[in-house]
């Protein structure tokens, strides 16, 4: 496998750079057709963040009928947010630290928004109400046990944030089998998911909010980005190929 940065190619002429490549060498079985009404700024962010999240949307039932809680609304999350509401969740509820975020979040079309640092009582006021959670979050001391109380019986809980050190925090036991919740990771998609999701964002107007920002500007985005500054999304655009 070569993976999408720093990895060398088997010929050993050459290493991929991933999004900060001028071109890109891939295996005509990974490439999928963007759909030309899809400007090149929302495709780019979707075809990682945007299917991350879309992917265990879509396999575990997001759609009518459905009450799909997205935890830590930043890049992913957003995306998360996006195509819960695209794929015709009754109800999605933005899971964040911050109170700031509240209105950003309700603009990108969630039908509610939990602080869970403004409020020591969140998980207890807002027990049992969702049946999907997607959480991006990437740290090994988010709250697993409260984002538990979320559950309804029998939920599905999907983790797609990574923490540096892979460590998750310690899970209940009793908790997860007393809520008989499906815990699951997932990672990315696959072509067949990528080009569903670019047709539903299509059909369904999906806007992702994003930036753009030049290549040359690559090493600030980054600074930004860690600093929290993206709303929600930085694309680098290379101009010797536009």
């Amino acid at each position: 496998m070569v993976s999408t940065y720093g990895s060398i190619y088997p010929d050993d002429i050459g290493k991929s750079y991933g999004g900060y490549a001028d071109y890109n060498r891939t295996d005509s079985r990974f490439v999928v057709k963007i759909p030309e009404s899809l400007p090149s700024e929302y495709a780019a962010p979707m075809l990682c963040g945007g299917v991350t999240v879309y992917a265990p949307l879509r396999n575990n039932g997001c759609g009518p009928g459905k009450t799909v809680g997205i935890v830590g609304v930043g890049g992913l999350g957003h995306f998360g947010v996006l195509f819960a509401k695209a794929l015709g969740a009754d109800k999605v509820i933005g899971i964040s630290r911050k109170a700031s975020k509240k209105e950003e979040v309700l603009a990108l079309g969630a039908d509610a928004y939990i602080a869970t640092d403004d409020d020591e009582d969140w998980a207890n006021k807002n027990a049992k109400t969702i049946d999907l959670m997607i959480c991006t979050v990437s740290s090994s001391k988010m709250p697993y046990s409260d984002y538990f109380k979320l559950l309804r019986h029998g939920a599905d809980f999907v983790q797609v944030g990574a923490p540096d050190s892979g460590e998750l925090p310690p899970i209940n036991a009793f908790n997860l089998i007393m809520g008989q919740f499906k815990l699951s990771g997932s990672l990315i998609g696959s072509p067949k998911d990528i080009e569903e999701m670019l047709q539903l964002a299509v059909e369904k107007n999906v806007k992702p909010w994003v930036e753009k920002r030049p290549m040359e500007d690559a090493n600030q985005a980054v600074v930004d980005m860690e600093n929290g500054k993206a709303r929600y999304r930085y694309v680098l655009v290379n101009q010797k190929n536009i």
